[in-house]
């Protein structure tokens, strides 16, 4: 489930992205990204202790200004501080405290989450230089000198990191709720499904797109089990997306998909699957969620026979890449079949967590060689030694073989069909990871 969310904020220049990519860069961060993950991130999964948390990187926060740039940096920033659980507020020591710092400590006050105050350019080992004792005015707490640049204090900031995450049985009793991001383009009717599950109007439902500015969490409990869904801005063609608040809705979007445990992709069945369909769907592809495909909209759509069998290979002709994804059709506005999108959410949740012994795997793996022998490549032949299920969310495999130039895709995809064939694995991506023997990282 989503880990605690640790998030970077401080006026520009200060060391963030000094310190975040450190952090990240040294392998302190345990989790590397999804190979064919376009988008820039900025954040990564990182660990501490045997506690794994999200480290936000941020543009940095000018208060009073109003440049277009920094004023979208102060929404991003403004952004991470609402979606985190500990914010570390970097200054730089050689600076002192500027006006800026001022304005944002107030900021960070208000938003009553932990904050850890950290005075970067702290460039000498020993005791703390004096200047850091004009931070504490600034109501923060304590002032905790680290050098990014160095590596100096480093250890000493994560463990306050650690000490500030929320408590381990409150991560558990919130991973109870299978986190559900509703996800579209605007205007496909994300809200008005939120709404009708819930019974009651948590969000503004309009006609006009992009209503929906936040991402917005909604707890639900029914006969099915437990559930936070998550109600997002719709995302927008680039073209159209001119305003700064356009632009971090799209980010709300990322960062509700990385919340998530399965993403609802919504789309219109008066319009059919879209491009912009296709790069949204691709984005909870990519980061490895759990997928269902939810036609909306569909008592608008005049029927005959075969209509629905037909609508649903045509989605899966322009969606090939997902065709693992189960599709429902529904109805927000009348709530058509909207009930059975719980026993869905709840098979693709557990498919997306399935663990595989690794006996049964290299079984399917010896089974899938003898009906369809490895390829050849001037008179070598690809020999799969052995496989073993790596993680889960999305499930991963690591397949050792005698020659990672003969693994090629195409093959990579049959084994992943079979895996499909013979584990289920609906709505979920699967992962291969290919090494060669001896190679024993995972």
């Amino acid at each position: 489930m989503s880990k605690p969310i640790v998030a970077i904020i401080g006026k520009p220049n200060v060391g963030k992205s000094r310190f975040f990519n450190y952090v990240v860069g040294q392998r302190i961060s345990i989790v590397e990204d999804t190979p064919g993950v376009t988008r820039d991130r900025v954040y990564a999964e990182a660990s501490w202790r045997d506690r794994e948390f999200t480290l936000i990187d941020t543009g940095g926060i000018e208060p009073e200004s109003e440049d277009i740039i920094l004023s979208q940096m102060r929404e991003q920033a403004n952004i991470a501080i609402n979606v985190a659980d500990v914010i570390l507020f970097i200054t730089d020591i050689r600076q002192g405290v500027t006006a800026s710092d001022e304005e944002i400590a107030v900021m960070l006050r208000k938003s009553k989450k932990p904050v850890i105050l950290v005075c970067n350019k702290s460039d000498n080992y020993g005791e703390p230089p004096a200047e850091i004792y004009e931070f504490y005015n600034l109501g923060i707490g304590e002032p905790h000198p680290i050098s990014a640049a160095n590596a100096i204090g480093i250890g000493d900031l994560l463990d306050a990191i650690y000490e500030k995450l929320p408590p381990k049985d409150e991560e558990e009793l919130n991973n109870e709720r299978i986190k559900v991001a509703i996800i579209g383009k605007p205007n496909v009717g994300k809200s008005s499904l939120v709404n009708k599950i819930l019974g009651e109007e948590r969000s503004i439902v309009s006609n006009i797109a992009g209503t929906t500015r936040d991402a917005i969490d909604s707890e639900y409990e029914n006969k099915y089990g437990k559930y936070t869904f998550i109600d997002t801005a719709g995302v927008r063609k680039k073209s159209k997306v001119n305003e700064s608040i356009e632009k971090f809705s799209v980010m709300r979007t990322l960062f509700a998909i990385e919340r998530a445990d399965v993403c609802l992709v919504l789309i219109d069945a008066n319009e059919g699957v879209t491009e912009q369909d296709t790069k949204i769907l691709g984005e909870a592809h990519e980061a490895g969620k759990g997928i269902i495909i939810v036609v909306n909209k569909w008592d608008e759509i005049e029927k005959e026979t075969g209509t629905l069998e037909k609508y649903k290979k045509e989605v899966y002709n322009q969606l090939a890449y997902a065709s693992y994804a189960p599709i429902i059709f529904i109805s927000a506005k009348t709530g058509q079949r909207v009930e059975k999108i719980f026993e869905i959410i709840n098979k693709v949740a557990d498919e997306n967590s399935k663990r595989i012994s690794t006996a049964v795997i290299n079984e399917v793996i010896n089974e899938a060689i003898a009906v369809v022998q490895p390829p050849t490549d001037k008179g070598r032949r690809l020999k799969i030694l052995y496989g073993t299920q790596a993680s889960t969310k999305p499930p991963t495999f690591v397949i050792f073989v005698n020659n990672k130039e003969l693994f090629h895709f195409s093959y990579q995809r049959y084994l992943i069909n079979c895996f499909r064939n013979n584990f289920g694995l609906v709505g979920t991506p699967v992962r291969l990871i290919v090494r060669e023997k001896g190679d024993k990282t995972i």
